[in-house]
Order: C-alpha cells, then structure tokens, then sequence
C-alpha cells in the first residue's frame, strides 16, 4: 500500500484521489445503500473552532493494555480463538510517516459476534474478550495491537450473505472532528469475492488495499501469526475509507 519515498529535498506534488476507485453512494448489491444513498443536494456546514482544535491526544490518555485485545478485557482466562498481531504504519500520500495518530480497532470475535447489545447473532459471547482498543502511531508512523482474528458472520441482505473475517480501524488528526473509518480483511479469505460490501468497490486494486497480508517476519514462532496492514491516508494509493468517501 506504500509508495516510494520522496527524495527530502524534493517538494512533493499533491495528488488528487480517484474517485472512480469509490463506490457509487447507491449500489443495490448492498441493500442499506438503498436507504443511505444521497437523494438531496449536499449542504455545506462549517465547523466550528472547537471541532477542528481539539481534545488532543497524547500518550497519556493510553492505557498499558489499549493495544492488546487479548487481555484488556480478559478476566478468568484467555480469549478463544487464533492469536494473531496487526501491525503497519500510516503514510501520507508520499510515503512518509504520520506519527502521533490515534489509532481505533474493533472487531468481532472468534465466533463472529459483537459484544453489542444488538448483536443477536446465534455465536457465543466471549466473556474474556471485548473485541476494541486504540493505539498512537510513533516516530515512524507504526502501530500494532494483538487480538484474535474474528470469525465471519451472516448478514440481512441478500438470502445467504455473509460478511469475511474484517476488523474496522479508525484514524483521527488531532481531534474528534478529524477521523477516518475503513475495514481491514485477511489475505486468502474466500468470502472476500462474496462480500456485498467489498463489491460496492469497482476499483480491483483499490478492493485489494484494503486486504492485510500475512507477514511471517514478525509473527512469535510457535505462537502468534502476524498481518500486516499499511493506511494510506492520501494520493492516489489512499486506503479507502468509508465515511470520507469524497477525499481526505
């Protein structure tokens, strides 16, 4: 998902994203968009000084165990389910390193439920693993969190739908008024060319930036499986985010 690093003392040209990578706000494949789609003409609201200047976030609003999923929620064992360890880095759209970015992930768990109260699909409920946490990107603009890697799960939208295993991630700037929502997947899945969602994407390449790939280098042997994942924030490799799906 990276591109080259610029030479320092090159001034590096803005490029635009391609918004024909995006999905279409209506894509009857996926039936929600049919309630979400736009039907009125957009309206421009200014934020205000508050939205765009804070809070801020620093290392310590981060506890020891923000970043590891496997235990932060834990309580009478572990969590159930194939450990596994995320981890990449957040780029500007000339590959260079964001730090101090506030990450967020939540996710299903092994079974491929929520711990949501509107969650009623038949899997169990976990009762050592909360399935969220968040982390700061550092210098070099990684971040890493351990979890296991949730399970798919069927979905109201067509007769037999089901989501892939996926984890979501948000990123913010410097404030809540500043955040990306995307989804992550998992390299080999075969509900990925299945998934309605995935295939409001009509941009091949695009769809593939948002699957995470295994990473043997760093997985603990005999342990724990790695993934890596890189988010791309801008130009013309930009992870796709789903709330922002105008630009960034």
């Amino acid at each position: 998902m990276t591109e080259r690093r610029p030479d320092v003392n090159h001034v590096s040209e803005f490029i635009p994203r391609d918004m024909t990578a995006h999905p279409p706000s209506l894509t009857p494949v996926y039936k929600t968009s049919v309630f979400r789609s736009q039907r009125f003409p957009l309206l421009s609201l200014q934020n205000s000084l508050t939205e765009v200047t804070g809070p801020v976030f620093g290392q310590h609003e981060l506890g020891p165990l923000d970043n590891d999923l496997f235990r932060n929620f834990a309580k009478d064992g572990d969590p159930i389910g194939e450990r596994i360890i995320v981890h990449g880095r957040v780029l500007d759209g000339n590959a260079r390193p964001v730090p101090g970015v506030l990450v967020e992930f939540w996710q299903a768990n092994a079974s491929g439920r929520y711990r949501h109260v509107n969650d009623r699909y038949e899997a169990p409920i976990d009762p050592n693993f909360g399935g969220c946490g968040r982390c700061l990107t550092d210098a070099e603009g990684r971040y890493h969190f351990r979890t296991v890697k949730p399970g798919p799960y069927p979905y109201r939208n067509r007769g037999n739908d089901w989501r892939p295993a996926h984890i979501h991630l948000s990123v913010f700037g410097t404030g809540f008024a500043q955040r990306l929502i995307s989804q992550m997947y998992f390299e080999g899945d075969p509900l990925i060319p299945h998934d309605s969602i995935l295939a409001t994407i009509p941009d091949p390449a695009a769809r593939e930036r948002l699957v995470a790939r295994l990473d043997l280098g760093a997985t603990i042997p005999l342990h724990t499986l790695a993934y890596r994942w890189d988010i791309v924030l801008r130009g013309s490799r930009s992870t796709l985010f789903e709330n922002r799906l105008e630009g960034n």
